[in-house]
């Protein structure tokens, strides 16, 4: 982990695991959305700088980043992790939480979700770029979230499978 932080980089570039990914524009947001999938399935949502979720390949929430605290999966809950930096190293520091916090995590990526969803349904995005360019990234977007259990299932574990 690095010890300081720079802006977000070009996810649409530089995000190489996400071996599909689109960036779009969505109607009413400021932020683009970037999403992407892994080989195996596993799906990212960047809903601009400030929340991404991502899931492992059975549709559950594996990690999150909400609001400067990272998030991860641990036996069907979430812990927080928040970055405590000293001049020479950076640490994390877990935070177990309750089950109104969990629940109101879920409810935000719920939400981000649903008005996702229902702005591809419309349509009302624009496609502001995609890797690789000739495939339904869209579509697979849309599919993919027409089949995620709702309500969301925090997954037994942070990694990808």
């Amino acid at each position: 982990m690095a010890r300081t932080e720079s802006d977000r980089e070009d996810l649409l570039r530089e995000a190489t695991a996400l071996v599909e990914r689109v960036e779009l524009q969505v109607d009413g947001l400021e932020q683009p959305i970037v999403v992407g999938f892994r080989r195996d399935g596993c799906a990212s949502f960047f809903f601009g700088a400030e929340a991404v979720y991502q899931f492992n390949s059975a549709g559950e929430l594996r990690r999150g980043y909400i609001d400067g605290l990272l998030y991860k999966a641990v036996g069907g809950r979430l812990i927080s992790l928040k970055r405590e930096r000293t001049g020479t190293a950076v640490t994390l520091q877990r935070l177990e939480l309750d089950a109104d916090q969990i629940a109101a995590i879920l409810e935000s990526a719920s939400a981000d979700l649903h008005q996702l969803s229902t702005a591809l349904r419309q349509p009302a995005y624009s496609v502001m770029g995609q890797v690789p360019p000739d495939k339904d990234i869209v579509g697979r977007v849309a599919d993919w979230l027409q089949t995620l259990r709702w309500p969301i299932v925090v997954a037994q574990a942070p990694n990808a499978r």
